[in-house]
């Protein structure tokens, strides 16, 4: 399966882009804003696409051509402002939904918000209000399309190395999660259709990834 990893520069990103290709069955496209970014995917051997998020649908959709999935892991970052929010994380997000379905890609896995509820946007600082809204509509846009989505919430997300065990399920109490462990278990959820129509909260917990991701 060849996967087009949307925001492969990231951390989770390139988590990812290296455990799919170190895999037998999962293959990265990693698409990058601008190919500075290039050299780290080039010697994992992984194919690499240059497009930004602000561009349209159209480049979005020509990157996607030739693959199998998406996954959607571009964020704006903690030290951009609202504009950022909304032209990547909800925008952008928008943009690559309608992408997938331009290319006729129906996999799309979204990594989201711990939550995105509407009750998380009046509950969050002021500061993180912004990005809770951009992520709950771009997490309602997909739900509302036809594609084949997962909704992936992280709990925070630390740097740590990661514990291959995690606490899985549509709701669970706030905690921390590695994002080598995010990456992890996009990897399974990538590998098990039981995921397709599901949305799950994930934290750092007790068992094994794999095993977790079935049991949503």
């Amino acid at each position: 399966m060849k996967v087009l990893v949307v925001g492969a520069n990231g951390q989770i990103g390139k988590h990812l882009v290296t455990l799919m290709q170190n895999s037998d069955s999962l293959k990265a496209k990693a698409m990058i804003r601008n190919q500075e970014q290039s050299a780290f995917f080039e010697n994992l051997g992984a194919e690499t696409v240059v497009v930004d998020l602000e561009q349209d649908i159209k480049s979005i959709a020509k990157a996607a051509e030739g693959v199998d999935a998406i996954v959607f892991t571009a964020g704006s970052g903690a030290h951009t402002g609202k504009d950022k929010t909304i032209m990547v994380d909800l925008d952008g997000a928008v943009k690559t939904i309608e992408a997938a379905k331009v290319a006729g890609v129906k996999r799309f896995i979204m990594i989201s918000s711990f939550d995105t509820r509407r009750e998380a946007i009046l509950a969050a600082p002021p500061s993180f209000a912004p990005y809770v809204a951009a992520k709950h509509y771009a997490d309602e846009w997909l739900k509302r399309s036809d594609l084949d989505y997962t909704i992936i919430h992280p709990g925070l997300l630390t740097n740590d190395q990661g514990t291959g065990k995690v606490n899985a399920a549509y709701e669970v109490d706030r905690g921390e999660i590695p994002r080598e462990d995010v990456a992890s278990v996009i990897m399974a959820t990538l590998e098990n259709d039981t995921t397709i129509g599901k949305q799950f909260q994930i934290v750092t917990g007790n068992t094994p990834i794999k095993e977790a991701v079935v049991s949503i």
